[in-house]
């Protein structure tokens, strides 16, 4: 069982405002995401927000801590639901690839351009919580080392909305 990971606890300062609530085509970026998991996943959560369209779960081991405190949080709840892989994206990803499971699979694995999108499999947790509890790098790259994760190259690249003007680019598509 997969369980999906929206990667939603960020403070958006390039953004300006809550970027997981800003709208695109009026649907919150928030709502997309969930929605984009749910075609691959048997469940969804949110990390790192207290409110949204899916049960969302704190991140790991403390808010402020980027998104890897987010899949840490993902990872431990697979474990307590049984799921046996979580699938993330962050929640300004737009335009995931229809194959993005299967070229994600066998987890682990991240696509190149955007390691935050990735699948990895629980038993992955302790490499996670290792790097957060560490004084080293707290990166993304970090963890798909630690854990020997595949970068996978995407036929389409998946929208990362950081700004305004990304989001407006958007519209335009």
């Amino acid at each position: 069982m997969v369980l999906g990971v929206v990667l939603a606890g960020g403070m958006s300062t390039r953004f300006g405002s809550d970027k997981a609530l800003a709208e695109l085509d009026g649907r919150s970026l928030l709502s997309r995401a969930v929605e984009a998991l749910s075609k691959w996943c048997d469940d969804v959560v949110i990390a790192g927000r207290e409110s949204g369209p899916a049960r969302c779960i704190p991140d790991w081991p403390r808010p402020g801590m980027g998104p890897l405190a987010g899949i840490a949080a993902g990872l431990r709840h697979a474990q307590d639901t049984k799921h046996a892989t979580i699938l993330s994206c962050g929640v300004d990803s737009v335009a995931l690839p229809d194959d993005l499971l299967s070229d994600l699979s066998p987890a682990p694995a991240y696509l190149e351009t955007q390691p935050v999108i990735g699948h990895w499999g629980v038993e992955t947790a302790s490499a996670v919580a290792a790097i957060l509890q560490s004084e080293g790098r707290h990166s993304m790259l970090a963890f798909a080392r630690s854990v020997n994760a595949r970068a996978v190259k995407s036929a389409s690249t998946p929208a990362n909305i950081n700004t305004p003007a990304d989001l407006a680019a958007m519209e335009q598509k």
